[in-house]
């Protein structure tokens, strides 16, 4: 008799035990939900998170960004490294060669996808040019992205 006492207390000190290891302590509080996901939303309204193709000319393709390579993509912003790939159109666009541009990509502006509410989409993209550039183009662009 004095052995199966034993066991129960063993067994009833050990079911104690693994509640209490498992419980949720009355003070804990639920966790804060993590800031919104950024995402670009790209020419095919897909999210990405750091593309390492990003095309720009979404109606006829004949500007691209390539070989990007991102340093920061945060909450607020993000930046990368890559080429900027333009056709100079010369003739005529058919008949235009691609021509690639070092470029630097900073991403901001982030606001509610409104296809996908969960998510934030960066709305303005910037490229500066870091070696040489397209013919009339500026040193620094800026594109308002779409939703």
């Amino acid at each position: 008799m004095q052995r199966y006492k034993f066991k129960t207390a063993v067994v009833l000190c050990a079911a104690t035990a693994l509640a209490a290891a498992t419980a949720v302590p009355a003070s804990a509080s639920v966790e804060a939900p993590s800031p919104a996901h950024v995402v670009a939303v790209d020419c095919f309204s897909k999210s990405q998170t750091r593309p390492g193709d990003f095309l720009l000319a979404c109606g006829d393709g004949n500007n691209r960004l390539t070989a990007l390579r991102w340093s920061s993509w945060g909450p607020t912003s993000a930046v990368g490294r890559g080429l900027d790939v333009v056709n100079d159109c010369q003739p005529y666009c058919a008949a235009g060669k691609f021509h690639s541009y070092r470029v630097t990509v900073r991403l901001d502006r982030p606001e509610t996808w409104q296809k996908h509410p969960e998510l934030r989409h960066f709305t303005r993209l910037r490229l500066i040019y870091t070696d040489s550039r397209p013919a009339q183009t500026q040193r620094e662009v800026t594109y308002k992205l779409w939703d």
